[in-house]
């Protein structure tokens, strides 16, 4: 399919307009030469509705939008709860985990590690989140990003790959951070009303124009699709297993990914203080809401519309096929900054990690540095070496993604279950190194070891079973062990240097209120859907 004239005009608008945009919020005073605080975490100074549009912004991208859909042509609504119970967990990391970390100035979370444990669990978490980042992520998101490119405007999928990752590159390397929160409300916007408009026009192809007629339809026709909880006789049952979703694994695959990943968690660390990062959280909650409807929808509607897709990561692109011209062009748009903003924040949480925790560990410039850190480097020097450190991700991740992705079926699925070899392991570290004084380095370092081990062999020894009980298993057998480990080598008295004897985790009522509006909305959904 090729686009018409008037798609490509709206998507060149687009472009033109997202990267102007950019560069105009990335400016900075006159005589102001740029630090590294301002660089990796936008002066310190993000308002709420910035954060959260940076947090969906960041989170959906290609892997999302083209994997759940996928995840949701093949499963069904049940790949929702990725998205529900997201929301939920969002609320706990504004309410537990950020006074900790906003209180002790933490800037990254390996930083948080050396400043709670000792430094070698910062060195060893830094390398792992690099790799994670850089041969996961990063590559999911340009690898899904390029193939709805090429299923929509039928150009080369390599050229579409690197087009992406270049143009990613450019927009967020003069401002860093700022560049990319403060332009992702404008990106969050489009991709809701695209979204919107995607799902909205595919019910009322299955309705004759109706699109509650539509939603009625596609119920009726394939009610196996609006199963929230699975069966142990569901042919899925192995990606979602059942209530796991709710009281199971899903929950350390949530904590870690929104209370203690980098690219995610850096949004709310810029905050101008801590209430305006918990309303950031709160407006990030109730668009998680949201997203089933503009990701999942689409992709259970073409069971209907396409049921004779060769791959279910096919579903989204194939969807987008049935807009009209100009219509087109505004979805294409809105997928493709949807791509490009959480390119851009991978790419910026990279050169973060790398810059401020592996190259200028010991320098006395790095913002909140320990008093051990001694080796000079002036900032300007900061702000080069992390848009080298960004330029490098970007072309080890293209050269790569094809590799890496390219047999894949449902990437979404794989993203969530390699990723799983690590997450018990982080959310164990941080749940204790945050709220049990106790916690040794040894004690971390063993639930870090332990968790890949133990995931290799559950999943070498029981290919079969569920990865989310997996990582619910191996979680339990990781806390076990760092708690016995913490308490046979406690650590040094002198190297917690994290502050929580005046950290209060009161929230104001605005917050409450809004936070009792998300349950009672994932009460109503899964009594409805059950």
């Amino acid at each position: 399919m090729q686009l018409a004239t008037i798609d490509i005009v709206v998507v060149a608008v687009y472009f033109v307009a997202i990267f102007g945009l950019a560069q105009y919020v990335s400016r900075e005073k006159a005589g102001h030469e740029k630090t590294s605080t301002d660089y990796f975490l936008a002066s310190r100074n993000l308002p709420w509705w910035a954060i959260g549009a940076s947090l969906i912004a960041a989170n959906i991208s290609a892997e999302q939008i083209v994997g759940m859909s996928g995840s949701g042509y093949a499963i069904g609504l049940a790949i929702a709860s990725y998205e529900w119970m997201a929301a939920l967990t969002l609320l706990i990391v504004g309410k537990y985990f950020l006074p900790i970390f906003l209180r002790n100035q933490i800037y990254t979370m390996p930083q948080f590690l050396e400043q709670r444990y000792g430094p070698s669990i910062r060195t060893l978490m830094a390398v792992f989140w690099l790799g994670l980042y850089v041969f996961v992520n990063l590559t999911s998101i340009i690898w899904l990003g390029s193939i709805a490119v090429t299923q929509v405007a039928g150009i080369n999928q390599d050229i579409a790959l690197i087009a992406l990752g270049t143009f990613a590159l450019l927009y967020q390397l003069r401002g860093g951070l700022k560049a990319v929160a403060l332009t992702d409300i404008v990106q969050v916007t489009l991709l809701v009303f695209g979204g919107l408009m995607v799902s909205g026009l595919t019910l009322s192809k299955i309705g004759d124009g109706s699109i509650l007629t539509g939603f009625a339809t596609l119920i009726h026709r394939v009610p196996d699709h609006f199963n929230m909880i699975l069966s142990p006789s569901d042919p899925h049952f192995k990606e979602l297993p059942g209530i796991a979703v709710l009281v199971g694994g899903m929950w350390i695959a949530n904590l870690s990914y929104w209370g203690f990943n980098q690219y995610i968690i850096q949004r709310a660390l810029a905050a101008k203080s801590l209430p305006e990062a918990q309303k950031g959280v709160v407006f990030a909650a109730y668009l998680k809401l949201l997203m089933p409807v503009i990701i999942v929808l689409p992709g259970i509607a073409a069971v209907i519309l396409a049921p004779d897709l060769a791959k279910p990561d096919q579903a989204y692109p194939t969807m987008m096929r049935l807009l009209p011209s100009g219509i087109l062009g505004l979805v294409f748009a809105a997928l493709i900054a949807a791509i490009i903003a959480s390119t851009a924040s991978k790419i910026n949480s990279i050169a973060t990690i790398f810059t401020l925790d592996l190259y200028a560990r010991r320098s006395a410039a790095t913002p909140g540095a320990a008093p051990l850190d001694t080796v000079p480097a002036d900032e300007k020097k900061l702000v080069l070496i992390g848009r080298i450190a960004a330029a490098v991700a970007i072309v080890i991740a293209m050269i790569t993604a094809r590799p890496l992705l390219g047999h894949s079926d449902q990437a979404f699925q794989y993203i969530q279950e390699y990723t799983g070899f690590f997450t018990p392991g982080i959310v164990v570290i941080f749940l204790l190194g945050l709220f049990w004084k106790r916690a040794s380095e040894a004690g971390a370092l063993t639930a870090a070891i332990a968790s890949f081990v133990l995931s290799l062999a559950m999943k070498y020894w029981a290919p079969d079973f569920p990865f989310m009980n997996r990582m619910l298993m191996v979680f339990i057998a990781a806390l076990a062990l760092a708690v016995l480990v913490s308490l046979a080598v406690p650590g040094r008295a002198d190297r917690n240097r994290t502050i929580t004897a005046d950290v209060g985790y009161g929230t104001s009522a605005s917050f409450n209120i809004m936070s009792l509006g998300v349950i009672l909305i994932l009460i109503a959904l899964y009594a409805t859907w059950w």
